[in-house]
């Protein structure tokens, strides 16, 4: 059984929701009970599902996976670069059941979403406006024995509106991912076709509602967040379960999807973590 990590909301998240740019007011009741039946998903999917306390007033916590990088041996504390998310890390450090290995620190940023296991010693991280070339090397000197690989993503939207490679790219099995291939690096695309992993394309009218952000399940399954038909029926045709949740609030509204909302601490590389 995987360990899970989540967030579930609280009321007083509720007043920072415009401070921390969600793209509009939450209902705090439908809020609460999308996340109930989303850690319910998971439970039924096989998780094992443990309930963090996060930030207290800080809506953005309940996407835990930006503030901590699960590694092979442990945990590392990452430094958002959105400055309102600054606190969450060492927040979320007491309710992690694995050891801290190491912090982010000064000017060293970088966000989960912008990183991917490939395999248990190939870390792929994106270089965006949430990740800076001094979190980068910080994550080489806290992995000593791990290759990892940069690349630069486009500005897209700009600074405003975070594209982490994870809008992008997420594992779902071994030797498969899905992905939107338009915006991804040609050197990441090459990658994994000379590592022999299979691309679930996303087609473009199902980017834009987050079809990439496909949380990977031990034994062949996948959650993905309702309403991205294709992309379901692709990963189907691939051999994959796909458990679909509702998340006008809690996904839509605050650009997080499912592997956003989780933190699986139970490294493994060949899923989500």
């Amino acid at each position: 059984m995987t360990r899970i990590l989540v967030r579930p909301p609280a009321l007083e998240d509720m007043r920072s929701w415009q401070a921390l740019g969600w793209r509009a007011e939450p209902d705090p009741i439908v809020l609460a009970d999308e996340h109930a039946r989303f850690r319910a998903a998971l439970a039924h999917a096989g998780a094992e599902v443990i309930e963090a306390r996060g930030e207290p007033g800080n809506l953005d916590s309940i996407y835990v996976y930006d503030p901590v990088l699960v590694t092979p041996k442990g945990a590392i504390l990452l430094q958002p670069g959105k400055v309102g998310r600054r606190g969450e890390p060492e927040a979320l450090a007491g309710d992690l059941p694995l050891p801290v290995l190491g912090r982010l620190a000064g000017d060293e940023l970088a966000e989960g979403g912008d990183t991917v296991w490939l395999d248990e010693r190939t870390l792929l991280v994106g270089r965006t406006y949430r990740t800076n070339a001094a979190g980068i090397d910080a994550l080489r000197r806290l992995l000593p024995g791990a290759d990892v690989l940069t690349f630069d993503l486009p500005h897209f939207h700009g600074r405003g509106e975070v594209l982490h490679l994870r809008s992008l790219l997420n594992p779902v099995a071994p030797k498969l991912v899905v992905a939107y291939l338009p915006l991804m690096p040609v050197a990441l695309v090459e990658l994994l076709d000379a590592r022999g992993i299979q691309i679930v394309e996303v087609p473009d009218e199902e980017f834009e509602r987050m079809g990439p952000n496909v949380l990977g399940l031990p034994g062949g399954r996948a959650l993905a967040l309702a309403g991205n038909r294709v992309t379901r029926q692709r990963l189907e045709d691939a051999g994959v379960e796909v458990v679909e949740y509702a998340g006008d609030e809690i996904s839509r509204k605050g650009d997080g999807g499912p592997t956003c909302l989780t933190l699986p601490v139970d490294f493994d590389a060949s899923s989500s973590s």
